[in-house]
């Protein structure tokens, strides 16, 4: 399969995955699955088919062997926040949300590394701020507050999972570890959830949704990711990338018939903007001194 082709498969499996959670979540007290249940199923599911896929590429071994827990706390953060957060939010700004904050969480910890920004990164940072700052102050469109929090939280929790990943010398078999340690994690949110608010048992509707979203958007769509990742520079993996809240806000309005406010027009397209900037002044190569 070209790198073209797995890349576009993975980036559509990304953006999948916020369709099928704001799908599964959204109707409010008649919504098909709870938002527990969902993480569980999703990182459950998710965990298996990317044991499966390890095992047939490996041979053996134990997929325990593999990641580490405070990476699978990160990656149980990123799961429980996107769910709790798609019961109130929109696809389409939830994905814009979730990925300003996962570039900016990267952007931050190279700051911290004590990497000097440009003069051009550091307008790109300001007009991403302002494009996130754009989707989410009070007002008539403004989406839920606390979803917005819980998305953003997410989007906190999926970079420092990035960023903990870019040393593994094997991110498939990482991520497959991840997942599996992530399960109890999911499984004890679960039981707490149920134990302060009896929720009804999930529809299959919803367990399809939630099963769809871990086997296939995100355990085959990791596995096509990594599959296409030694083909593609860093800056490019990263471009490539701002496609995919675009693909999910198409899809939201397309698909779920959400509407296409002119917040989420302008504030996504400045965060996206910002986000593109930055990464393209980063590539610049450093004129030399004489």
């Amino acid at each position: 399969m070209s790198t073209p082709l797995l890349t576009l498969l993975a980036l559509l499996g990304f953006a999948a995955n916020s369709l099928l959670c704001r799908a599964a979540l959204s109707g409010g007290a008649a919504r098909s699955i709870d938002a527990g249940s969902f993480t569980l199923v999703r990182l459950a599911s998710g965990a298996l088919v990317l044991a499966v896929l390890l095992r047939l590429r490996r041979g053996g071994g134990k997929v325990t062997e593999h990641g580490s827990w405070a990476s699978a706390l990160a990656l149980f953060v990123y799961a429980a926040g996107f769910s709790f957060a798609y019961v109130r939010i929109g696809a389409g700004v939830g994905a814009m949300l979730l990925f300003g904050c996962v570039q900016l969480t990267m952007l931050a910890a190279g700051l911290a590394r004590g990497e000097r920004p440009r003069a051009l990164e550091w307008a790109g940072l300001a007009v991403a701020l302002a494009g996130l700052a754009g989707l989410t102050l009070p007002g008539a469109s403004a989406p839920d507050a606390l979803g917005a929090g819980l998305m953003a939280a997410a989007g906190v929790a999926w970079g420092i999972y990035s960023l903990r990943g870019r040393g593994s010398t094997d991110p498939l078999a990482a991520t497959a570890g991840n997942f599996v340690r992530g399960v109890p994690l999911a499984l004890a949110l679960v039981l707490l959830a149920r134990a302060l608010d009896a929720a009804p048992p999930p529809s299959p509707k919803g367990l399809l949704l939630a099963v769809t979203s871990g086997a296939l958007a995100s355990g085959v769509g990791y596995s096509l990711w990594y599959a296409a990742l030694p083909h593609l520079s860093s800056a490019r993996a990263a471009v490539v990338q701002l496609c995919v809240p675009v693909i999910a806000a198409v899809g939201a309005v397309l698909l779920l018939g959400e509407p296409l406010t002119q917040r989420l027009l302008l504030g996504g397209t400045a965060l996206l903007a910002g986000v593109l900037l930055s990464l393209r002044a980063k590539q610049r190569p450093i004129a030399a001194k004489h």
